[in-house]
């Protein structure tokens, strides 16, 4: 692990820290456990990182072993993070590893020889293989149907319209959200969706590859954030309880020059005593009917994710390519 990547993880981790609220109404551990989870699925907390032990984050964090311990134990089930005996607790990574990247260049080289040898016995020199090669990768590259898995429907819409310059022109990315009932899930050959959203996808499409990945605030809300005033009177609402923590933990990387900064759920008792009382509104998705209470000359900002371009690139782009080699070796149009 490289040098940036602890540096990452302990800002990660303080953030964290000051981030929980013993006094709040939301259990330490559920702060906590959402905290973590949301961390590693926009990278906040880097893949691959090696955490601190349970007695050393509870010290850190003033809380007892054993609610870290039960923590630990929920996102090593859900796949967010992995014990390796000897060794420690590591964040899950994803990704390729780089040695079985080196290992299928290995093997694809092999299949180049294999197929130079074979065209020599057809009487075919290397340059005739290389031609006949060159007009097979002309054909149309076949086309994939991907399933946008999200939350709340708007958003999962922007994922897939933030996705589609990233493909080829006869892909199709279908947003779909968790809670539809209202008809079947259409075909897809893969299905793409945040981390925190990896275990639903597995447990709703069971027999088609999926790629779950990074999410980051998107540009339009760090440029929101950075234009605050440093004295506004902010307000925080989450949606989800678990995401409080983390929410107020982005404000202090991405809006670190806000001193006036308070945090509560949407079910929140004061909740409108709050929203009357503050200047700007930061609000997590899924919770827009915000809006309609606030006066004119409040501000309110959306904290919006987007897919991460580098584990676009790293991620998703490389199991298409995967399945389209698969689909071409089936004799698949």
């Amino acid at each position: 692990m490289n040098s940036n990547s602890i540096s990452g993880l302990d800002a990660a981790l303080a953030r964290i820290a000051a981030a929980i609220d013993a006094s709040s109404s939301i259990p330490v551990s559920v702060q906590l456990r959402g905290a973590l989870e949301y961390g590693i699925a926009t990278g906040d907390i880097p893949p691959g990182s090696k955490l601190p032990s349970v007695r050393k984050l509870a010290g850190s964090l003033g809380l007892s072993p054993v609610t870290v311990s039960n923590v630990f134990a929920t996102l090593q089930d859900r796949g967010q993070i992995e014990g390796r005996i000897g060794s420690g607790t590591f964040v899950t990574d994803r990704g390729i590893p780089c040695v079985i990247r080196s290992k299928q260049l290995v093997a694809f080289e092999q299949q180049i020889a294999e197929l130079v040898a074979a065209g020599r016995e057809l009487g075919l020199t290397a340059q005739d293989v290389a031609f006949r090669v060159t007009m097979a990768g002309n054909t149309a590259p076949r086309a994939l149907r991907i399933l946008v898995l999200g939350t709340f429907r708007d958003a999962t819409q922007a994922y897939a319209a933030d996705l589609r310059p990233y493909l080829s022109e006869q892909d199709t990315a279908v947003p779909w959200t968790i809670d539809r009932t209202d008809a079947p899930p259409p075909q897809a050959d893969l299905v793409f969706c945040p981390r925190t959203l990896s275990a639903q996808a597995e447990r709703l499409f069971p027999d088609t590859p999926h790629v779950s990945m990074i999410m980051i605030p998107n540009e339009a809300t760090r440029i929101a954030l950075a234009g605050l005033q440093p004295d506004a009177k902010v307000l925080l609402v989450s949606y989800f309880d678990d995401f409080l923590t983390v929410l107020k933990a982005g404000i202090s990387r991405f809006a670190p020059h806000l001193g006036r900064v308070t945090a509560i759920p949407r079910c929140a008792p004061d909740l409108h005593m709050q929203l009357s009382d503050c200047e700007v509104v930061i609000y997590a998705t899924g919770a827009e009917n915000l809006q309609h209470d606030l006066r004119e000359n409040q501000t309110a900002i959306e904290y919006r994710h987007t897919p991460d371009s580098h584990a676009v690139r790293t991620q998703l782009l490389p199991a298409l390519d995967n399945l389209r080699a698969r689909a071409a070796g089936k004799g698949e149009t």
